[in-house]
């Protein structure tokens, strides 16, 4: 590779990595998070509570009363609805991103409550591809990896650059994906 061809390449390098850095950062933490999915919810949290004071909800338990019932547990999200299951002893009061449970027989208020993650919930979003813009964005962004991966290769020269070193680990990064693939594909 010539003296020109190999600075244009470590220019074009690094100047993409610069560019790339915060793309980067959102596709590998969002993936991270994302492949735990199992283990954790990466976009909302979920608060759960008891609370001490009981509530009586018998019959009459209508719309204003369930207003209330929020108000008094200081319950800032908006009534969405309620009802009371067929064949069960509780009240459902459904809020703005959670559910009031009243048990009518011992007056027990329970709460869950979701909320989102601030990190997470928005690099989450731009990970699954919002609109057809992100999505084009996400593959100038897939090239431009593809770009770096390439001009990675040519950055260093000698036995610490593809003549020695940089094969060896070329070499060790495919079979990591292809040992991966014989054993469970």
């Amino acid at each position: 590779m010539g003296k020109k061809l190999r600075k244009f390449n470590r220019a074009t390098h690094r100047d993409l990595g610069y560019f790339f850095v915060a793309m980067t950062l959102i596709y590998a933490l969002s993936g991270i998070a994302i492949n735990h999915i199992n283990d954790w919810n990466p976009s909302y949290t979920l608060q759960t509570k008891v609370y001490e004071q009981k509530a009586d909800v018998t019959s009459g338990f209508g719309k204003e009363e369930a207003k209330m019932l929020l108000k008094d547990i200081g319950i800032k999200n908006p009534y969405r609805k309620h009802y009371f299951p067929r064949n069960s002893n509780v009240c459902r009061v459904f809020v703005k991103n959670g559910i009031i449970t009243v048990n009518t027989q011992t007056g027990v208020i329970s709460s869950e409550i979701t909320k989102r993650r601030v990190l997470f919930h928005s690099m989450n979003w731009l990970h699954y591809n919002p609109n057809t813009i992100w999505k084009w964005i996400s593959d100038i962004f897939a090239v431009a990896l593809i770009l770096l991966a390439i001009s990675g290769m040519f950055i260093l020269k000698g036995k610490n650059g593809l003549k020695w070193r940089g094969t060896i680990l070329i070499i060790a990064g495919l079979l990591l994906p292809l040992i991966f693939l014989f054993f469970y594909y």
